[in-house]
């Protein structure tokens, strides 16, 4: 257990503190921005913390061992766990235990950190993926769908697992189960838009496998909901309601490029390309159709609930 620890300062007591381990990437970039433009104190929890001159402040962190960021625990509003190796790596053995270990560990930290604070945060936002559902064919998969069984399904399980045995009664906790993310400075949108560029925009594989695709605006949003609305409780789909296959979304993509046909990749380049990036086929190939159900029934409202537009307002800067 970690050891009881009191803030050393009164900023540190703030109701209005938004704490995002590993909010350092991609996503939690954008969150860092959206929570200071919302007037809170923004604090990332990063193996790497540096100087930032944009208000937020970075906190070194270590999830084996307790030190100075188990006190900004203390007040917070929230908590956003965004901490894992990238799975945009080769599965090899030592790879997929990294990638589990990052995971695990980072919700067993957290869990305990919330739980030896005086006053923990009013709520625990986690990011799963939709790995979880495993490759569901045509199937359509909402939050009620059961885990897959391949690789990255058994890491999902394994991360959601983790999270779902802590016991935080004081903490409200929300999973995020995020898709593909649609972003114009980071991500894998860029990388297509190249290839798209270069008239190498083509389907990957057969085409078939599906997208669940989501702008990085409405995730951002989400995670605002899931942070804000007390209503907001277990287990989300953050994707847009209308996955596409990926030769839909190639085509949609060459038509927001103003790029013509492209042949598709046949799996076998596919795969000789992933293996040559250091990257994993299955990330290309397998077919994930999960749809917002929750998210929709609790009435939120999208942004960009249609690829078009959304590759529309994108496109024009990446």
């Amino acid at each position: 257990m970690f050891p009881k620890l009191r803030c050393k300062n009164d900023s540190a007591m703030s109701q209005k503190r938004i704490i995002i381990a590993g909010g350092s990437g991609f996503i939690g970039t954008a969150l860092g921005r959206e929570f200071l433009a919302r007037d809170r104190e923004v604090i990332i929890l990063t193996r790497n913390p540096r100087e930032r001159d944009n208000g937020v402040r970075e906190i070194l962190w270590d999830a084996e061992h307790p030190g100075e960021w188990v006190q900004w625990f203390e007040g917070a509003e929230a908590v956003i766990n965004l901490t894992g190796k990238t799975i945009n790596c080769r599965h090899t053995p030592q790879n997929l235990r990294e990638i589990i270990g990052s995971r695990v560990n980072s919700v067993n930290a957290i869990g305990a950190a919330i739980s030896e604070v005086q006053t923990p945060p009013h709520v625990w936002v986690q990011v799963s993926a939709t790995g979880f559902y495993g490759d569901t064919k045509d199937t359509v998969c909402d939050e009620s769908a059961s885990s897959g069984r391949d690789v990255l399904a058994r890491v999902c399980h394994d991360w959601e697992a983790a999270f779902n045995v802590t016991v935080t009664p004081k903490t409200r906790r929300v999973i995020l189960r995020v898709g593909f993310v649609l972003g114009r400075e980071s991500g894998a949108l860029p990388i297509l838009s190249r290839l798209a560029k270069w008239f190498l925009g083509g389907a990957a594989g057969n085409g078939r496998q599906f997208i669940s695709w989501i702008h990085l605006n409405d995730l951002v949003r989400m995670f605002v909901a899931a942070v804000e609305d007390h209503r907001l409780a277990g287990t989300f789909n953050a994707v847009a309601p209308e996955p596409v296959t990926n030769a839909s979304f190639m085509g949609a993509l060459r038509h927001a490029l103003h790029r013509p046909w492209s042949p598709p990749a046949p799996e076998l380049a596919v795969k000789i390309g992933a293996w040559l990036m250091g990257s994993e086929p299955s990330l290309a190939l397998v077919s994930q159709r999960c749809v917002p159900t929750r998210f929709l029934k609790a009435g939120f409202a999208f942004q960009f609930p249609e690829l078009a537009p959304a590759l529309h307002d994108l496109c024009h800067k990446v």
